[in-house]
Order: C-alpha cells, then structure tokens, then sequence
C-alpha cells in the first residue's frame, strides 16, 4: 500500500485524540502506513526556537460591539433618560421583560452587578445574622461578598474536582439547624449538579439561590439556569458571554419574592430594607442592543466547545471539565481543563503555559486559591458582630471545615480558554488549539528545558 504522507500538525488535526491517547499506550499503531513530512522546526518548541503552531494568532473582540448596540446607547443618550426611575418604558425596565422572556420566568430585576443580584435575594429571603448559607469556594469573592453583607455565615462546601462544581454530598455534610439556602455556582457557565442540590433542598426545607452569573442561557434537562431554584442570579460584567461592563439580573416566577427582591434593589421601603442596587439606562441600552444574536452566539461556543472535547477526547494530559448527565447546553463563559502534569513528563503546570503562548495559544489558571484560603475568613471570625452570633464551637468548627482538598486540586490543575471572544472563532481556530496543545505534549521532554 502506498503510503501518504502528512506532516505531524495535519496528522494531529486529522486524527482523533483518542486515537492518539490510544497510540501513546501502545495499543494502536497507525503509523504503518504514514511517514511524516518534517519541518525544520517540527520537532522544536516555539519557545526553544521552533516554529509556532499559531503565530501572530487573533482572536474575535470581546465585549461584543456593533451598530445595533451603538444606535442604542446613541439614543439613549439623546433621550436624556439615564435613570430608570425616570420611565417606565426606558432601557432597564424594557430589558427586564425581554430578558425574562428569554430566560422562560415571568419575573427578571435588573441589578447594578451580579453580586448585587444575589445580595438582593438574600436579603428578600430574609437571611441575615446568625444565619448560615453553603455556597462554592471556588468562584468569585461577589458570591461569598452577597452573604457577608448580610452578617450570614457563608459555609464552603468542597468540590467534585472533575466538573469544578459543589459536591452534594460535603453540601449536605456541611447543613447545619441554622442553615437557611442554598447557593450553588453553575461554575464557567456549565450546569452544577442542579438535581442533586434541588433534592436535598427539599429535603432539609432549605431555599436555593442559583448563582448563574457565568451561565447565560445554558440548560439542564430542558430547563434553563436559573429558574431552577428559588430565583436565578446573572452578571453582565464585561467578560461575561452577554455583557454591559457591569450589571446583574434576579430571574424567578415567585412573584412575592420578586417583588421583595425588586424593593431591596429600588432602597428598600417600610416594609423591608435594601440599598440603591439600580442598572442605569446606559447599561440597559448595551444589553439591549445585543440580545438578538446573543443566542446564536451562544450556539457557536457551544459548537466549537463541543467540537474541542470531541478533539480531546481520551487525551490524558488535559481533561476537559467534566458535565453532568442532563446538561444540554453551557454558557462557555471559560472553556476550562484539568492539566494532568503526569503526563507531561511532571512538567510544572507554568512550564505548559509558557510554551502554549509561544506557539500562539494563551492558556491560563483560573482563580489561584480558593476563597476557603484567603484571609476574609480569619477576619470574620475576629469580627464582634460574628463572635456574638455563632458560639466558639460553631467558629471552630467553622475553621476546621476549611480544609477543601479537592477545591485545592482544581486551583493547582486548571488552565482555560477565556472563552466568550475565542469560542467565537472558526473551526480552523479550534484545531490550532488543538495542535498547540498537541504539540507540546509531543514535545513534553523539552519542557524542563524551559
């Protein structure tokens, strides 16, 4: 038979990682019939010397802008109308039954910030002193922020160190007689395990407030995140996949709770205290002016997320974030992996990412540590208000229950894609990642070279 012959990055590209994973144990040889046609620098990491994957790469613009959007804002501006007590018709309260239509609820609130959204929920639930909330430790300080302010105790509960998201099984460990809700992060915009958080809500009479906020549009079992649980939270901060530079939304169909929420972000009234939680026009304006395609730019990240696992699939050195069955879509706000240095030669997970951007793939670490390993928590516990609220058992206790192995683990083996730009790319776009990552891992002795 003749043979073709390929160079090893159209090889890559052609073959699927399985087959490739399959190939590095031995188990297939599909080199029989291939000779590889080599570069000068095939062989050579870009940061050696060697030619790179992706040179001079350029990625889609994020935030999304274009003239719908600046027609918009333009209007807005000329109309004079910046705040949204000013019209019941302006941007805000517009966007609000756009949104909530598109999100399935008969209610949405629109927020100066995610973190003001869920701040808002806990304070329309009535969660406050001597109240304890379980939540992630591995998301944004705003989740953990929502329930300080409220002089509740955010609890940590640890992760499943496969998908990023809380273990049901450590949330459950970690409900107490003073726990009042619930607040599971559908981390990097993907479906947390949303059944299992349900089922032991309502088994223990506990209120759940979804933390959506990277998780536009993204659906489980046919339901959207967010209307899920109690209320649904969303950021439109300027990274997130729908975005206004800040600015937040409270989607839910409880409309004595929604009207709650709405007073809390409107100041507050006799009837129950809040702060000035408002989105201003302008911000109303932006969001406006991208709803039409945000679903189909929605679709595009899925496709090419989907076609990236599919490429990965069966490589041992970068585990794609696992989903849980029921999961039909995800925001991709990141496009996270676990980097399994094991199989690259014990490389320090620094070491990949330096060679990944000089082939023209930036790659990154998400969140360093933990919010369980960050000093908030000692400063709590020091507070007077807390030591008079909670016994010094329940603070020891507390203390002890911040070892979090497994949220460790993720800080220590993630690296992604900020996602809501690149996954907005071509399927040519998608393969260079690919053959990057590829690459190096063919590569992987060169690592300590480096």
């Amino acid at each position: 038979m003749k043979k073709k012959h390929y160079s090893r990055r159209k090889f890559i590209a052609t073959v699927s990682i399985g087959s490739i994973g399959a190939i590095a144990a031995g188990s297939i040889s599909p080199f029989k019939n291939i000779s590889f046609v080599e570069s000068s620098n095939a062989d050579k990491l870009a940061i050696l010397g060697g030619t790179p994957v992706a040179p001079n790469k350029v990625w889609p613009d994020w935030p999304y802008v274009d003239h719908e959007m600046i027609n918009q804002i333009s209007k807005t501006v000329r109309s004079g109308i910046w705040s949204r007590i000013q019209s019941q018709t302006g941007t805000v309260p517009t966007f609000e039954k756009e949104y909530a239509a598109l999100m399935g609820t008969k209610r949405c609130v629109a927020t100066g910030s995610g973190t003001q959204a869920l701040s808002s929920c806990v304070e329309a639930m009535g969660i406050g002193a001597g109240d304890e909330v379980i939540t992630s430790p591995y998301t944004d300080m705003g989740t953990v922020s929502s329930i300080l302010t409220a002089r509740a105790l955010p609890v940590l509960a640890d992760l499943d160190p496969e998908s990023y998201q809380l273990d049901p099984a450590d949330v459950e460990r970690k409900i107490t007689a003073k726990t009042k809700a619930i607040m599971p992060v559908h981390m990097m915009g993907q479906p947390c395990d949303i059944k299992s958080i349900m089922s032991i809500a309502k088994k223990h009479k506990l209120k759940v407030i979804e933390d959506a906020c990277q998780a536009h549009f993204a659906k489980f079992e046919g339901k959207t995140l967010g209307t899920i649980g109690d209320v649904g939270c969303f950021s439109f901060q300027s990274s997130k996949t729908i975005a206004c530079g800040e600015g937040g939304a409270v989607i839910g169909n409880d409309e004595k709770l929604m009207d709650l929420a709405f007073t809390v972000m409107m100041n507050g009234s006799a009837k129950i205290t809040g702060t000035k939680y408002r989105m201003n026009e302008l911000e109303g304006a932006i969001l406006l002016g991208q709803l039409n395609g945000a679903k189909e730019r929605f679709n595009l990240r899925n496709r090419n997320a989907k076609y990236l696992s599919s490429k990965l699939k069966g490589f041992p050195g970068l585990v794609p974030q696992k989903l849980y069955a029921g999961t039909d879509s995800g925001s991709f706000y990141l496009y996270p992996m676990s980097y399994k240095k094991e199989h690259f030669n014990n490389a320090d997970r620094s070491k990949f990412l330096k060679a990944m951007q000089a082939e023209g793939i930036s790659l990154s670490p998400y969140i360093a540590n933990g919010l369980h390993r960050e000093p908030w928590t000692d400063y709590i516990m020091n507070l007077k208000e807390y030591k008079k609220m909670y016994s010094p058992d329940r603070l020891n206790k507390y203390r002890e229950d911040l070892n979090l192995p497994k949220t460790d683990q993720v800080c220590e083996e993630m690296v992604m894609i900020w996602a809501s730009g690149p996954l907005l790319g071509s399927q040519s776009d998608m393969d260079d990642i690919i053959n990057a990552i590829m690459k190096v891992y063919d590569n992987r002795d060169q690592l300590h070279l480096i």
